[in-house]
């Protein structure tokens, strides 16, 4: 299991995914952080916490640091990256609209479910697919190419604002077709041909 010192987020990355949510592809990429806690490997629950309205899926493609990186260029920056991780960055809709800032909205335990990584050597970035499916069907499906802000440049750009530690997870965006979650559901994040995460979902069980 990934054990971030932090994970920080990419919003509104893919062009068709801003403007379905109402919103332009900013001119410099919009970061945002989750907590650790809010991680889940591959086969646990997803919870819907009670009261918070709609809750959404986004599948991603995450980055795994494998160095230390601080001021580091875009052309050198692939080079930190040690691994790919398919991810899930889950995300309460409403409280999302209604917060002018987005730590509650995707902090909640169980809200940030990753698969394995897979290693990134001789990975062609540019080339790869994310696809988010939903009891078996397919919802979402985007390419890295896709992105406004490619992986180079956020490993870069992140690096400048703070530094990057080993093993610190950076989820890149999601693409168009974000819906809601429901008691039940099955949800399974794709990088294809290389990584994978599935987590079924149920109502957060009551306190006793």
């Amino acid at each position: 299991m990934l054990a971030p010192s932090k994970i920080v987020c990419v919003g509104r990355n893919y062009v068709a995914h801003a403007a379905e949510l109402g919103n332009e592809v900013p001119e410099e990429p919009l970061i945002f952080l989750k907590p650790p806690s809010s991680l889940i490997e591959n086969g646990r629950h997803i919870e819907i916490p009670v009261g918070v309205g709609r809750v959404d899926y986004e599948g991603e493609i995450g980055l795994v640091m494998g160095r230390r990186a601080r001021d580091v260029g875009e052309a050198e920056a692939l080079a930190y990256v040690e691994s790919l991780v398919a991810a899930n960055d889950v995300t309460a809709r409403d409280l999302q609209r209604k917060d002018d800032q987005w730590s509650r909205a995707k902090g909640f335990d169980t809200f940030c479910p990753v698969g394995v990584p897979e290693p990134i050597a001789g990975v062609d970035l540019d080339g790869l697919e994310v696809v988010t499916r939903v009891n078996d069907e397919v919802r979402q499906r985007g390419r890295a190419s896709d992105m406004a802000f490619g992986p180079a440049f956020l490993v870069s750009y992140i690096s400048r604002i703070m530094t990057l530690e080993p093993g610190d997870l950076i989820l890149t965006g999601t693409p168009e077709g974000i819906g809601p979650l429901a008691d039940g559901d099955v949800v399974e994040v794709e990088i294809t041909g290389f990584a994978r995460v599935v987590n079924p979902v149920r109502n957060r069980p009551a306190r006793a």
